[in-house]
């Protein structure tokens, strides 16, 4: 493991923690050289996810110092390997979380590759070189064109970005439990930030009564005026979860703290579906007898494959479905870590990487 090989030669700005602070600041670093199966990309833009906050935090105990976070990256090629076909300079590209698979594996071979078990992500991973990933809090990005994605030329760049992660992360539940191409089921979204936004735009393009489940009673309006959403449940409320129990065929949990899953499950008819997307960092509660005498499955899911990426692009291009999101600039990034540690974000903050300050 090293930060670079003698193959990278391309000095980089980016903006980088050096340790559990999770203070960022600038960063200067190298890239390698485009390879035969690399494009190079200038970055536009890029989201900023919970898992930023985890990583430069190192709350997970697997960060490697100096990160520097970014996994929801537009942007423009620059520069294509003499191996690509399927890009171009000048072509709209994003990168999500996927840096590297080993392309041989049963789950890459069906095109689960987010599943391989070598798989290294775009930011504090190790990739085929041996080198540390570096991810898109930076001005350019070297990467393999196998995890590179084409962003649909109607859809804006700097609200496109958080669909890399976050929107990839909830639109693949919808699919694998047929929820894109059937519709009228009804389906609950517990927690309606970064990524239940974006699940309530997807539920209801796809044709479906879509409930938010939260804990804030300000998140009703949001959710009904702002969204779309057709009803709205206050976690809180016993008598507001009692009346809607066992109504929704599936549910979409997008939250990120600890909390139990009982009373939830308890919304679900029989024979429903509940899928983990959010990730707390302490275990969670699971009791047994809401399963047991419903035929409840509870299920967990990770971002998508680069095939599922593309296709939730394509959709969203079709459905004119963009994050809904707060620009910052580079020089905001610390105020942007705190402000998502605390939910002050409506709904992801995305860095204006290709801004003024970015070259100060």
């Amino acid at each position: 493991m090293a930060q670079t090989t003698p193959n990278h030669t391309q000095p980089v700005s980016g903006w980088a923690a050096h340790d559990s602070s999770g203070k960022i600041t600038p960063f200067n670093f190298k890239r390698r050289e485009n390879g035969e199966n690399d494009v190079t990309i200038k970055i536009l833009y890029c989201g900023m996810c919970h898992t930023d906050i985890h990583h430069v935090k190192d709350d997970w105990g697997i960060t490697k110092y100096p990160v520097v976070p970014g996994h929801e990256i537009t942007g423009i090629i620059t520069k294509v390997g003499s191996n690509v076909s399927k890009f171009k300079i000048g072509d709209r590209v994003g990168v999500g979380c996927l840096a590297a698979t080993c392309l041989k594996c049963e789950y890459c071979d069906r095109s689960q590759e987010n599943y391989c078990d070598q798989v290294e992500f775009t930011y504090n991973g190790i990739f085929w070189d041996g080198s540390i990933t570096y991810g898109g809090y930076s001005e350019m990005l070297v990467a393999d064109h196998r995890y590179v994605v084409r962003i649909p030329d109607n859809m804006a760049m700097d609200r496109t970005a958080p669909l890399l992660c976050a929107g990839i992360t909830v639109y693949t539940p919808l699919k694998d439990n047929n929820l894109v191409d059937t519709k009228g089921k009804k389906i609950g979204i517990i927690g309606l930030g970064g990524l239940g936004h974006v699940a309530v735009k997807f539920g209801k393009a796809f044709g479906h009564h879509v409930t938010v489940i939260s804990t804030s009673p300000s998140k009703e309006q949001e959710a009904k005026d702002n969204l779309g959403a057709d009803d709205f449940i206050l976690s809180t409320n016993p008598k507001q979860m009692l009346e809607k129990k066992r109504t929704l065929d599936f549910i979409l949990d997008t939250v990120s703290a600890k909390h139990s899953l009982g009373s939830y499950l308890e919304l679900l008819k029989v024979n429903g579906t509940l899928v983990i997307v959010g990730a707390p960092d302490k275990p969670i509660d699971l009791p047994a007898f809401p399963m047991i005498f419903g035929k409840r499955t509870v299920k967990g899911s990770m971002i998508g494959s680069i095939e599922e990426t593309q296709e939730m692009m394509d959709l969203c291009g079709k459905h004119n479905i963009l994050s809904d999101i707060e620009i910052i600039t580079t020089d905001q990034i610390n105020e942007g870590l705190d402000r998502l540690a605390n939910n002050d974000v409506k709904y992801r903050f995305v860095i204006d990487i290709a801004g003024p300050s970015s070259h100060l």
